[in-house]
């Protein structure tokens, strides 16, 4: 299986690339004032809006770092009405690494943990945590940034 590598703070992480559409340059978001921890705006994508989420904001309430290496990730975000796109900004999106969904395991601390952090996967340089990109959202934030046109506020 592939996967997108990247890091949050000193730690990394991944994405299965399966979810992924595309990854683009750091691009400036339409704020969006009163938004939820980690949601810093919007991004126009071929002039759709599309959710922006600092993963470093939403993991460690520090914002990702602008420099070369920080992407914004456009993943596919499943939801009841079909597929939605969902921008996430994350540092050192410069790696693709394939393994094995089985070589991730509990690290046998998930109670309290957010759904988001999925197993590890350990290597020569540590621990690798899969981030389940369905699990990023709570209900109520998924009908927040998907409310479907037309939908009464």
């Amino acid at each position: 299986m592939l996967f997108l590598m990247f890091r949050i703070g000193k730690d990394r992480y991944v994405l299965d690339a399966a979810q992924i559409e595309q990854v683009l340059p750091l691009v400036e978001a339409k704020e969006l004032p009163g938004a939820p921890a980690g949601i810093v705006g919007v991004i126009s994508y071929h002039g759709e809006p599309v959710p922006l989420i600092d993963l470093g904001l939403l993991a460690t309430g520090r914002p990702v770092a602008e420099v070369m290496s920080s992407r914004i990730i456009l993943v596919r975000y499943p939801g009841a009405e079909g597929e939605h796109r969902l921008a996430l900004c994350a540092e050192q999106v410069i790696e693709t690494l394939k393994r094995e969904p089985g070589d991730f395991v509990a690290t046998g601390v998930e109670a309290g943990l957010p759904d988001y952090l999925g197993p590890v996967a350990a290597d020569a340089d540590g621990f690798i945590q899969w981030i389940r990109a369905p699990a990023l959202l709570s209900d109520e934030l998924r009908a927040l940034l998907f409310r479907l046109p037309g939908a009464a506020a």
